[in-house]
């Protein structure tokens, strides 16, 4: 037995089961380990980001962490965007960064660098292995840091100690310490403001938007007349028969409006919101500033019980939660133009029970989220950090997890070409993933940003930075190059013809909707 066997048999052990691997020259070994370890399932991507992407979305589905293989300093830096919308989400990610061997450091080869610097921003623990005897516990370490503090671990591999010989031993599942809920003193002020008469809102995010804790939190709003608002987060249960819950809206207008009229806001799972951008003449806390705010807990805590515990202390056990209704059959079929709101018209009314929507449609998706409270129940997973290139993997990610749920992917075209090589890991791992890929041929987030700080007509310099012609981008060929089915839509009738033959059949098929 090898360094490599043995963080293997640890991840194993502890239920990490799932590899999203691109290797070099440094992790052969750990690769070579894997190849004798036929319980750890092994995903390629071509690209870290990918990687990094795909762990995320299985993360979110599964409820626990997936491994990813990175090739020292610049694999690792490859990643470190989707591992920003990762920590955003605060999902459990275990990366293992392999290195030179730790005598051959000295020799600043072309491929050495600082991984820790590069590491520390984007994870909740950083660890080094110095040799086989250390992997053990740094492994279970890097462990319960990513599944007890939610967060991304990256522990650094060097070379020899994972080709070092490692001594067998018997292993068991490391004790991870269990998530306490908020303290008494805080929940009791939380239930003196449900109390006093003033208007209250209780933004959810996290674990808090699963069904069970929502049914919680829509009791107390049913007895207290608080009102729900969800936040961008890294998993949302929602849909027909679920509780009806207020998205705090993304412009910073718009959100301050909505949140004017509260006085006391209770907020679980993240704290209070923000604006995601600064703007001029624009507030950059969104609540009021007559408002008070009370915090039960981030991702750290245990929300359910939180909100369990609140529920009991306002009296509110026996109240009804307000669900929505279904009403899918009520969407009318779409005619005429192919635009974001017929597309949203046309999946809504076509949406499979228990589906996955992984969304980085950016502008185009909000039409279809209008439809969400009444559609079919599903989970919708979001851009949780802003930064672009996480759809197809997330979409992987997801896939991989739920393997018996369909997996919708509402893609905006120039953040789908961050990380367009997902698809081949689609195709390779015969994922069930409908992509619809929104082609405006532009980045349309930028043009409404560039509108919001005053700029509304745009030069030669403006539109050769925002557009996506010259050449115009080919989804289909790019799909189709890497294995994955695919057809281009101009009309809404042509997108419904190809949507319903998507739903209808497994494995990745790509829908390049000419909006």
């Amino acid at each position: 037995m090898n360094g490599a066997d043995k963080l293997c048999d640890v991840l194993l052990v502890n239920g990490v089961d799932v590899c999203f691997a691109n290797p070099g020259t440094s992790e052969m070994h750990f690769v070579a380990a894997l190849d004798r370890k036929p319980d750890m399932r092994c995903v390629l991507g071509l690209f870290e980001g990918v990687v990094t992407g795909a762990a995320d979305g299985y993360a979110r589905m599964a409820d626990k962490p997936a491994a990813t293989l990175l090739h020292l300093g610049p694999g690792l830096a490859n990643g470190l965007a989707n591992l920003h919308n990762a920590r955003r989400a605060n999902t459990p990610v275990i990366n293992i960064v392999g290195d030179h061997a730790t005598y051959h450091l000295q020799y600043d080869a072309p491929l050495t660098s600082d991984i820790e610097s590069l590491a520390r921003p984007m994870s909740q623990w950083v660890g080094r292995v110095e040799t086989p005897a250390d992997v053990r516990r740094m492994t279970e370490e890097a462990y319960v840091a990513s599944v007890s503090r939610r967060g991304v671990s990256t522990m650094i591999l060097p070379a020899n100690a994972a080709w070092g010989d490692a001594e067998p031993e018997d292993l068991a599942p490391v004790a991870v310490p269990a998530a306490a809920p908020a303290s008494p003193d805080k929940i009791s002020e939380a239930s003196a403001a449900l109390k006093s008469g003033k208007r209250v809102a209780i933004i959810l995010a996290g674990k808090a938007l699963r069904a069970e804790a929502l049914e919680i939190a829509g009791k107390i709003a049913a007895a207290t007349g608080a009102v729900l608002f969800s936040q961008q987060s890294d998993r949302h249960e929602r849909g027909a028969g679920r509780v009806a819950i207020r998205p705090v809206p993304y412009p910073v207008g718009m959100a301050v409006a909505a949140l004017a009229e509260y006085e006391v806001a209770i907020c679980l799972g993240k704290g209070a919101p923000v604006a995601f951008f600064a703007y001029p003449g624009m507030p950059s806390l969104v609540l009021p500033p007559h408002c008070s705010t009370i915090d039960l807990g981030g991702a750290e805590t245990n929300l359910l019980e939180t909100l369990e515990l609140l529920c009991s202390e306002v009296g509110a056990t026996a109240a009804q939660a307000v669900l929505n209704r279904l009403t899918q059959g009520e969407v009318d079929e779409p005619t005429g133009d192919l635009t974001p709101d017929t597309i949203g018209r046309a999946l809504a009314r076509r949406m499979p029970e228990n589906a996955i929507i992984c969304d980085e449609s950016i502008t185009s998706g909000r039409a279809f989220g209008q439809f969400a409270p009444g559609i079919q129940p599903h989970d919708h997973l979001s851009l949780t950090g802003g930064a672009i290139g996480i759809g197809i993997p997330l979409s992987v990610g997801a896939a991989l997890a739920r393997p018996d749920q369909k997996v919708i992917l509402l893609q905006a075209d120039g953040s789908g070409m961050y990380t367009v090589q997902g698809l081949w890991t689609q195709a390779r791992e015969n994922l069930d993933v409908v992509t619809i890929v929104y082609s405006n041929r532009s980045y349309a987030i930028l043009q409404g940003e560039m509108r919001n700080v005053g700029v509304n007509q745009f030069g030669k310099n403006a539109r050769a930075m925002l557009d996506l012609d010259r050449p115009d981008l080919d989804w289909c060929l790019m799909a189709r190059g890497m294995g994955v089915e695919a057809g281009r839509a101009t009309t809404i009738e042509e997108f419904s013809r190809l949507l319903d033959s998507a739903l209808a059949n497994k494995g990745p098929f790509l829908i390049e909707a000419m909006i």
